[in-house]
C-alpha cells in the first residue's frame, strides 16, 4: 500500500470522526497525520510499528491505524464510521469546498443525504436558512455539483441548453470563412430534448464539407477523433460532442438519420428508397409515413400511428392557461404570492396560479400548520378580489406519510380547491410497500393530484421502485390527476409512462414547482417531455381555461 491511499484513508477517517462529532484533538491529530503522510520521502509500507511512532506528527494512536491498516487492509474505526453514515453523505464530502461541518449541517439539521437532495435544495433556496450558510455558500455549493455531475460527462437539458445554442452559433460564424451559404443545426439527443444528454450533436450543412471539417478542427484545442463525415470530441466542460457534415443535397436525410434513435432510424430506413429529399417532411411522405416530430422519435409506437394518420397534436407551450403546484414565502419560496401572481397575469399571460405550499409534515421547508393555512387563505381572497378575474386557487402540497395518509384532518383538506400529495420521506421502502402507500394516497377523496410519483432526482437519485401500472391504474380509477414535474431535475412522471396514462383515461399536469418566478419557466422542459410522451393540450390539466379547470375542482370536491 503506497503512502497516498494511507494519506486518504487517514483524511476520510478525519472526516468522519469530525461529522459524526468526535474529540476535537483526536480529529486534528487525525488530520495532520494525513498530511504528514502524503509529503514523506519514503514508504510507510516498509516500517515496523516502532518505526512508525518514531515518526515525526504520527504518534502512537495514528502509528497504530496505518499499521492496522497495513497488515489488514482496512481500519476497523474507519469501518464502523463508514457504517454510520449514509452512502450518499459519503459522497458529499467528495464536494470541493464543503467541510465535515457543514455536511453535518446538511445531512443532521436539513435531512439531506445525497448529493441530488442537496443540489434540488440549492435550487429550492433552502440552504441560505441553515446555521453558517448564506448565499454566496449555497453558490459556491451548488457549482461544486455542477462541476462533479459534468465530469461523468452526462448533463441535464437544461444544464447544457445554452452551451449547445452557444456551439452553434459559433460553429456558423467559423463555417462562414469557408461557405457563406453554409449553416449549422443542432440534432441528435438535444433536438429529440432528450432529459438527459450523453453527447451534443450538430450538422453542418456546406457546399465545401472537407474544407469546414478542417476549418472547424482547427478552431478546437482539444483533441479531436477524425471519422468519416464527422468529428467528435470533449470540451473542457467534459461535454461529448460530434459535428456531422454533409452537402445540401443531403441535409434533409442527414437530419434525419442523425436526430432519431438508433431504433427509429433503422424502422424509417426500411421503407425509404434514396437518401435525397427535399425536407424532412418529404422523407418521411416517401416512408407512406406522416411527419413525425422530433421529440417522438424514440422507437416507440411513432410509426405505427404516422402509418395510420394517428399521430397526437403535440401540446405546445402556448396552450398553459395557468400554472400549478407552486411555492410562495409561506414556506420556502423566494417571491410572494402577489408578486407571483402578478407574474402570471403579466408576464406570463396566464389565467390562473395555483398555490401549493409545504404542509406541516415539511418542517424543514416551514410547512404550514393549521392557523397559518387560515391565515394564507385570507390573504389568497384578497388578492383575488384585486386581481380578478386572474385568480389564486388555493391548494397545499400534503405530505404523503409512511402509511399513505395526508398529513391533515378532513376538514381541513376540505378547505383546499385541490391537494397535490406527494412523498418527500422514508424513500426507501421496497415496490410492494411503496406501491401501496401511493395508492392509499390515491385512494383519499382529497387527492387532486399525484406530484412527483417517483421522486427521482435526475442523475443523482433514482426514483423509489414503484408498480407504475398498478400507480396509474388508481388514477384513473379514483379520478386523480398525475404531475409531470417540470423541474429539470425531476420531469416526473418519466415520459416512458405517459401513453400508458392517457391510454387509462389519467390527465395529466405539467407542474413547475416553482418556488421563485424565474422558476415558472420550467414549464418548458415539463412540455419538451409531455411531447416525448405524446400528451396533447385535451389531456392537460393546466391547459384547461380558467372556467373549464374552475368546474374541474368543483366536481372532484363534491364527491369527498
Amino acid at each position: 500500500m503506497e503512502n497516498k491511499e494511507i494519506s486518504r484513508a487517514l483524511k476520510l477517517l478525519s472526516q468522519l470522526m469530525e461529522l459524526h462529532e468526535e474529540n476535537p484533538f483526536k480529529i486534528r491529530s487525525v488530520a495532520n497525520a494525513s498530511f504528514k503522510v502524503d509529503k514523506l520521502p519514503f514508504k510507510l509500507k516498509d516500517k515496523s510499528l516502532a518505526e512508525l511512532e518514531t515518526i515525526d506528527g504520527i504518534g502512537k494512536s495514528t502509528a497504530s491505524k496505518i499499521w492496522e491498516l497495513l497488515e489488514h487492509g482496512s481500519i476497523e474505526e474507519l469501518n464502523s464510521l463508514i457504517a454510520a453514515t449514509p452512502g450518499g453523505v459519503l459522497d458529499m464530502l467528495g464536494i470541493k469546498g464543503v467541510g465535515p461541518k457543514k455536511i453535518a449541517i446538511i445531512w443532521k439539521n436539513l435531512g439531506i443525504e445525497n448529493i441530488g437532495e442537496l443540489y434540488y435544495a440549492c435550487n429550492e433556496n433552502r440552504l441560505i436558512e441553515a446555521k453558517g450558510f448564506g448565499l454566496k455558500t449555497q453558490v459556491a455549493i451548488k457549482k461544486a455539483i455542477e462541476f462533479k455531475m459534468a465530469s461523468k460527462g452526462r448533463f441535464l437539458y437544461a444544464a447544457i441548453e445554452t452551451a449547445a445554442y452557444s456551439y452553434r452559433d459559433s460553429l456558423s460564424s467559423v463555417i462562414k470563412e469557408v461557405d457563406l451559404s453554409s449553416s449549422v443545426e443542432i440534432t441528435g439527443e438535444f433536438r429529440r430534448k432528450c432529459e438527459i444528454i450523453d453527447e451534443l450533436s450538430f450538422l453542418v450543412i456546406s457546399l465545401k464539407p472537407e474544407e469546414a471539417k478542417i476549418t472547424i478542427q482547427h478552431s478546437f484545442e482539444q483533441e479531436i477523433n477524425n471519422e468519416p463525415e464527422k468529428i467528435t470530441l470533449k470540451d473542457e466542460n467534459g461535454i461529448n460532442i460530434a459535428i456531422h457534415f454533409c452537402l445540401p443535397d443531403n441535409h434533409a436525410f442527414k437530419l434525419f438519420e442523425t436526430t432519431g434513435s438508433a431504433e427509429h432510424v433503422e424502422e424509417v430506413k426500411k421503407l425509404l428508397s434514396g437518401n435525397q429529399f427535399e425536407s424532412e417532411n418529404a422523407l418521411y411522405q416517401s416512408a407512406g409515413l406522416d411527419f413525425i416530430e422530433p421529440e417522438l422519435r424514440e422507437g416507440g409506437q411513432e410509426i405505427a400511428w404516422a402509418k395510420n394518420h394517428q399521430l397526437p397534436q403535440l401540446i405546445d407551450f402556448g396552450d398553459l392557461k395557468g400554472t400549478l403546484h407552486n411555492h410562495s414565502t409561506w414556506s420556502d419560496g423566494v417571491h410572494t404570492l402577489e408578486e407571483m401572481a402578478l407574474y402570471c397575469k403579466n408576464t406570463l399571460k396566464l389565467e390562473y396560479l395555483g398555490i401549493c405550499d409545504h404542509s406541516k409534515t415539511a418542517v424543514y421547508a416551514n410547512g404550514l400548520n393549521i392557523e397559518r393555512v387560515l391565515q394564507q387563505h385570507e390573504e389568497i381572497d384578497a388578492i383575488n378580489v384585486k386581481l380578478a378575474p386572474f385568480k389564486i386557487f388555493k391548494g397545499i402540497e400534503s405530505d404523503i406519510l409512511g402509511d399513505g395518509s395526508l398529513d391533515y384532518p378532513e376538514e381541513i383538506l376540505a378547505k383546499f380547491d385541490f391537494v397535490v400529495a406527494s412523498v418527500h420521506s422514508n424513500l426507501k421502502m421496497d415496490q410492494e410497500r411503496a406501491t401501496e402507500r401511493l395508492i392509499k394516497a390515491i385512494e383519499n377523496p382529497y387527492t387532486t393530484i399525484l406530484g412527483h410519483p417517483t421522486g427521482r432526482l435526475l442523475l443523482s437519485r433514482g426514483g423509489y421502485p414503484i408498480d407504475y401500472k398498478k400507480v396509474i391504474d388508481a388514477c384513473a380509477l379514483n379520478g386523480v390527476v398525475i404531475e409531470i414535474n417540470a423541474n429539470p431535475l425531476r420531469l416526473d412522471l418519466d415520459w416512458r409512462w405517459h401513453q400508458y396514462a392517457l391510454e387509462r383515461g389519467v390527465i395529466l399536469s405539467v407542474n413547475p414547482d416553482a418556488h421563485r418566478n424565474e422558476g415558472f419557466l420550467d414549464m418548458h422542459y415539463g412540455i419538451y417531455v409531455a411531447r416525448k410522451g405524446g400528451l396533447t393540450k385535451e389531456m392537460c390539466l393546466n391547459c384547461f381555461d380558467l372556467d373549464h379547470i374552475s368546474s374541474f375542482f368543483g366536481n372532484r370536491k363534491q364527491k369527498q
